[in-house]
């Protein structure tokens, strides 16, 4: 009696008359002529029955697939088929489920850079931006070139190790960019939703010891800037010059730095910093006082190029310039000098002061209704603000400048 699987022998292998031959099971030789009509090949399929009809599936030639392997291939079949599974479809399902792993097949390094071009425009200056491609490449060497759905706690304890031992601070803020990146690429279908790996709280706080806490700017104490101003006055310089014109604008640093003749308007006393130039990301008008507007005349007359205060060579001055004559203060706090001269020796509403330093201020609510930017009663804040640092303070003087101006 044949037997109802395993029928084939190695002679049938041979075959070549065209034909099926059955192996039993669903496992069926074919036999076909070549297209040049000098031969015979020779393939398997597994055949089943369908609703709406039979189904041959074809799983490969006899040159690449043996006999065993090509039965176990059928019973693999038989066994879907016995889940209520079309073989067929299953294979498709799984061809395109490959399609899809490998177009998600990102490394971090490239995850990474689509991160840096999709929120390019979000950050506030070229060197923010510079930052994080470098930032980043201290960790390439340990996770860059993985998949990012790999990356798991252990990769990351191990990429930010080193720089943590080193640099707290800078590995803190590293921790956060592959945070930033994590969350991408899991939004992006790059790796699996779930918790991030690189998240701090509950997680790596347990793993790393918290970074310093953040140092401030040193502030110089509003009432010694009258005399510091003196001096500075006396240095003919573009450095002090430059210096001079943020403390009075209650600017920041960068702005300063890349501020460019056309945002100046000499007849309405008026520096608008763009958006892009503002941590806020949004435009800010600096009225300017009659001291600023000197300065400015007094850079004019030496231009160099569309930097008001440039170098020698035109360029803009390094982010660092200035600092030797700030006495060990910090330019960016002479910022909260001048809040704490507005608080304390002013009668400006709060709103006032904060906007003349581009802070938001209040809900999401208030900002809308408040549509303008009391420009104009800024002007008159700078205006008290160049006045009372133009003007040292006697020794054992007390000055109030309450009811100097008002909203």
């Amino acid at each position: 009696m044949r037997r109802a699987i395993h029928r084939l022998t190695g002679a049938d292998l041979k075959r070549k008359v065209p034909g099926n031959y059955t192996d039993g099971g669903g496992l069926v030789l074919q036999v076909r002529p070549t297209s040049d009509g000098d031969g015979v090949s020779r393939s398997w399929l597994f055949r089943y029955a369908t609703p709406s009809g039979e189904r041959y599936m074809g799983l490969g030639s006899l040159t690449t697939i043996s006999l065993s392997e090509a039965r176990e291939a059928a019973l693999q079949c038989r066994k879907l088929r016995f889940a209520g599974v079309d073989p067929i479809e299953h294979r498709n399902a799984e061809r395109a489920a490959r399609v899809v792993a490998t177009a998600k097949a990102v490394t971090f390094d490239q995850c990474a850079a689509a991160y840096l071009a999709a929120h390019r425009n979000e950050w506030r200056s070229e060197k923010h931006a510079r930052q994080w491609p470098i930032t980043l490449a201290t960790i390439s060497p340990v996770i860059g070139k993985l998949q990012v759905s790999a990356i798991d706690t252990a990769l990351v304890v191990k990429a930010l190790t080193p720089v943590w031992n080193r640099a707290p601070v800078t590995a803190s803020r590293l921790r956060g960019k592959v945070e930033a990146i994590l969350d991408y690429a899991a939004v992006s279908g790059f790796r699996p939703p779930g918790d991030n790996p690189a998240r701090w709280d509950g997680h790596l706080e347990h793993v790393f010891t918290a970074t310093p806490p953040h140092k401030h700017f040193a502030a110089m104490p509003f009432a010694q800037l009258p005399d510091f101003m003196v001096k500075l006055r006396k240095i003919g310089s573009t450095v002090a010059r430059m210096v001079e014109f943020t403390i009075l604008c209650a600017a920041r640093r960068g702005e300063v730095l890349g501020a460019l003749w056309a945002e100046i308007d000499i007849v309405g006393a008026v520096w608008t910093v763009p958006a892009e130039h503002t941590k806020a990301n949004r435009e800010h008008r600096v009225p300017l006082s009659p001291r600023v507007l000197e300065i400015i005349e007094e850079q004019r007359r030496d231009r160099r190029s569309d930097f008001i205060f440039a170098r020698i060579d035109g360029r803009k001055l390094s982010h660092d310039a200035g600092n030797a004559l700030l006495e060990g203060f910090n330019l960016h706090g002479f910022r909260s000098s001048f809040r704490d001269w507005a608080g304390e020796r002013t009668a400006f509403p709060r709103e006032v002061a904060e906007a003349a330093l581009a802070h938001r201020v209040g809900d999401a609510v208030e900002q809308a209704y408040r549509r303008g930017d009391a420009l104009e009663k800024r002007r008159r804040l700078m205006d008290a603000w160049a006045d009372f640092c133009a003007k040292p303070v006697p020794s054992g003087a007390v000055v109030s400048l309450k009811g100097r101006g008002h909203a």
